[in-house]
């Protein structure tokens, strides 16, 4: 991903699709209670399909299948490269696949046709390809010691991973946690949001389809109260990996602990600064914070929520982003010139309306947007707001929607001081031309990702992950490799 308009897409229709079961053991099955629930259309409310509902007893079910899969079939003992090649062969899939998929999780999610081909599908293909080169590169290290011995390190497998994705980025999300966990030998339990569970389930079809051995890949839709805590609570998985709500992070880490000690990763929210100096190129900085606020209807954790502006040209970036934000067209994701979807749930949708009142009510100005559009799904206006201060809700809370706060700041060391005045800490960028006071704040701000003079460059190659209650881990590049395995040393005796 990266500050870049979407091609036009070729118009797609939206796909029908029927109820959708579990994936268990390379079976597609009901869930054990017989319980369905629906998956919606956030553009027009309706439902989509019935999708089976697991919980707890699917959970042990599942794990179950992963574990014999990785004790017992041939994952465990199926070399590196062989690993590397049905990886890469996912990858092919997914990207002949790439219009059923863009066009299932525009459906569910509610994200631009547009944006789903043109970022999220490729991202995707990308991830798994870039995991499937490591897969028989990941090695330990001899090691000099005193005495007769000759010591070694191996990383091994963690074994079986439960792995709870989001509903901002579902395909995405899943490469994510699926590409280093595949990569290192792992067997995975995975459970997708409640709201967007379709893609997941789509990929787990053409794993199976790609010749990965049955129970390394297991999908069980549920809810984070049933399933979700079943997953992290559960004695017989080896690792949590979680990207979400920070509140739901602490959850997890508790069940985690209680159960076995069980290792976590967590990718939480975030209320990122992304400042705009006066000595920046204005045009870019607009377009960058347009986009780093707005893209994917502002359902980003890593979203430029705090568009701090320098003093002196404050006024001219506002009425820059003004005219940008009321030139967008908000509406039906498969229409090809739609630049904004609907928010993907009533829920969500309520929940940033929230924002917006209160936004109104602790003295922001209001300068566009901030109503519903339309009467059915859940779209929002471009919403913008300036005078906002520090201690306002909209400038504390992670809102997680089409909702921009511009705040004044007059030098640098005011800015690096507001900028971490958050108990988040996942991304910031920096606008300037200036590369001392770039590098300034790229060391200054408490963040996992600075950005500097762009915003949400992503590439499979880099670690993204937080600082402070944004969570711990990172993931993507060589460091997501730590977080599925396990460092063993091994002394042996030479005389």
């Amino acid at each position: 991903m990266a500050t870049k308009t979407a091609e036009r897409p070729r118009t797609i229709k939206p796909p029908k699709v029927k109820d959708q079961p579990l994936f268990i053991g390379g079976k597609w099955q009901d869930s054990v209670s017989g319980k369905t629930f629906a998956t919606t259309n956030p553009a027009t409310g309706e439902t989509i399909c019935q999708v089976a509902e697991g919980d707890k007893a699917d959970i042990e079910l599942a794990v179950v299948a992963a574990r014999k899969a990785f004790e017992q079939g041939p994952w465990g003992t199926m070399s590196a490269r062989d690993r590397g090649v049905l990886v890469n062969r996912l990858a092919d899939l997914i990207e002949e696949n790439q219009e059923e998929l863009a066009a299932l999780e525009s459906l569910d999610n509610g994200k631009p046709l547009r944006d789903s081909l043109a970022i999220d599908v490729p991202a995707s293909v990308k991830c798994y390809r870039y995991y499937a080169g490591w897969a028989d590169k990941i090695h330990g290290k001899t090691i000099p010691v005193d005495g007769p011995f000759f010591c070694y390190t191996r990383h091994e497998p963690l074994g079986v991973v439960g792995q709870i994705i989001p509903w901002n980025f579902p395909l995405l999300m899943q490469a994510w946690k699926w590409g280093p966990a595949l990569a290192t030998g792992c067997t995975i339990v995975l459970k997708p949001a409640e709201q967007t569970p379709l893609t997941a389930l789509r990929v787990a079809a053409l794993a199976q389809e790609a010749g990965i051995p049955d129970g390394v890949v297991n999908v069980v839709p549920g809810f984070g109260p049933t399933a979700g805590a079943a997953l992290s609570g559960h004695k017989d998985v080896d690792k949590i990996a979680f990207t979400g709500e920070h509140t739901t992070g602490q959850i997890i880490m508790e069940a985690a602990a209680r159960s076995n000690l069980k290792r976590v990763s967590l990718e939480l929210g975030g209320k990122s600064p992304n400042v705009v100096f006066a000595d920046a190129d204005l045009d870019a900085a607009v377009d960058g914070a347009y986009f780093g606020l707005f893209f994917n209807q502002g359902q980003c954790c890593c979203a430029g929520s705090r568009l701090f502006v320098e003093d002196k040209v404050y006024d001219q970036v506002v009425e820059k982003l003004l005219k940008k934000a009321k030139s967008q067209k908000v509406g039906d994701p498969f229409d090809p010139e739609t630049t904004q979807g609907p928010q993907v749930s009533q829920e969500q949708c309520d929940r940033v309306m929230g924002f917006i009142e209160s936004g109104k009510k602790e003295g922001a100005k209001l300068l566009t947007g901030g109503k519903r559009v339309g009467e059915r799904g859940y779209f929002i206006e471009p919403t913008v707001f300036t005078d906002v201060k520090d201690e306002m809700k909209i400038a504390r809370e992670e809102i997680f929607g089409p909702v921009m706060n511009i705040l004044r700041f007059k030098d640098v060391d005011e800015v690096i001081r507001r900028g971490n005045q958050t108990c988040f800490g996942l991304a910031a960028a920096v606008w300037t031309k200036d590369i001392s006071k770039a590098h300034r704040l790229a060391n200054g701000l408490r963040a996992g990702t600075v950005w500097i003079n762009c915003y949400d460059v992503f590439d499979p190659a880099a670690p993204f992950g937080g600082f402070k209650m944004s969570g711990f881990g990172r993931e993507l590049g060589e460091y997501a490799l730590e977080l599925y395995t396990e460092v063993k040393t091994v002394y042996v005796n030479l005389q």
